[in-house]
């Protein structure tokens, strides 16, 4: 049996069912309490499990990231959550120096068990300083692992498995997506970590794509279904580890691929896949390995600029094309 849940509610049952289940794990940030959350995904979370566990925060990132890498140090599973991942670059250097190393620079002795969670990428007209997309960022850095999802099953499933891990997990969200739904299997339910998504079988070309950029993705399947042209759509789900099996298995199939990433095109996600798939996969492509990117800018305020500086439907059609050797 499943429900329909909207992201936010998924994300919110699985931090309350994790909560429920181990009394280690904990929730802090900025308004995760009093006000329910900024995107109301804490919501009524403050009343089931009182001030100690849900924990709101000064407007300083840094400080509570610290206060969350301790405390995982020391035993406890928090959940840090971040109003944007965009506010987050304050408290990389808890992040990227402290979290991401504690297991290799205490030989093992200590484990840093944290979720550092909130909405990474564009969300309209919030201009250059609350638009950037960060998974490439922290996939960079050994020792984190990325996840990065929309679809509602999966933020759940992942996010459990993300609390239940042993590693630092950096979780990304959408904030254009709260409200996106979809069906969630009812009971208890895990997502592995590391394991790709086949959204949409295919023959001819295959899509790759993380994030509220899957749904473009399969937007532009859609139109490219009527023009004969059949698209495989692949979900990374995880951005490290990467399900290179999964990409590469389906390239051996169609031989050709478009990945779509809304990051900047300069080392992002999209840059390691490519590398992936002509490594792996070279004797099996009949066309150069594609990309479609965000515009290598800052996002500007104008709606006419962030419409051309985001990947769309019609600019993965004209690569597929592109790539099949279709004239337009």
């Amino acid at each position: 049996m499943s429900r329909t849940l909207a992201l936010r509610d998924a994300l919110r049952e699985a931090m309350s069912e994790e909560m429920r289940r181990d009394e280690t794990v904990f929730l802090m940030g900025e308004e995760v309490a009093e006000y329910n959350g900024a995107y109301k995904v804490s919501k009524g979370m403050l009343d089931e499990f009182g001030p100690k566990r849900v924990i709101d925060t000064p407007i300083a990132e840094l400080g509570f990231a610290g206060i969350g890498v301790g405390a995982a140090m020391n035993g406890l599973r928090p959940i840090v959550e971040f109003m944007t991942w965009n506010f987050a670059v304050l408290a990389f250097d808890q992040i990227v120096n402290n979290a991401a190393k504690t297991l290799s620079q205490s030989a093992g002795q200590f484990k840093c068990p944290i979720v550092f969670r909130g909405p990474s990428g564009a969300a309209g007209q919030l201009a250059q300083q609350h638009s950037q997309t960060f998974e490439s960022w922290m996939a960079n850095t050994p020792g984190l692992k990325v996840i990065s999802c929309i679809d509602p099953a999966d933020a759940k499933g992942l996010l459990k498995s993300a609390i239940r891990d042993d590693d630092p997990v950096c979780y990304m969200e959408s904030e254009l997506l709260y409200g996106f739904t979809g069906e969630v299997p009812d009971g208890e339910y895990l997502v592995p970590i590391g394991v790709a998504a086949v959204r949409r079988a295919g023959t001819d070309v295959t899509l790759v794509s993380y994030n509220k950029m899957v749904l473009v993705a399969l937007e532009a399947a859609e139109i490219l279904a009527t023009e004969g042209i059949s698209a495989e759509v692949i979900d990374l789900r995880t951005i490290r580890p990467l399900d290179v099996r999964t990409i590469l298995d389906s390239v051996k199939k169609t031989n050709r691929i478009v990945v779509i990433d809304e990051s900047w095109p300069f080392a992002g996600v999209s840059s390691e896949v490519a590398y992936v798939v002509q490594k792996h996969a070279f004797d099996y492509l009949d066309a150069p390995v594609t990309r479609i990117n965000a515009a290598d800018t800052s996002l500007g305020y104008a709606p006419t600029l962030v419409e051309e500086y985001m990947p769309n439907a019609a600019k993965i059609v004209k690569a597929v094309k592109e790539v099949m050797y279709v004239k337009y």
